[in-house]
């Protein structure tokens, strides 16, 4: 339990964590505009 606390607590690791949601937001977001514009072109 002590290494889960460690990383709780170390801005780090919090930083990292935002880093990857902040990456993985902007993928998802391409993965969306993409897939809506290629359903447009095919209308």
């Amino acid at each position: 339990m002590n290494f889960f606390s460690m990383l709780a607590n170390d801005p780090v690791v919090m930083f990292s964590f935002g880093g990857l949601a902040i990456v993985l937001a902007i993928c998802a977001y391409y993965v969306y505009y993409f897939i809506k514009h290629i359903q447009e072109d095919k209308k």
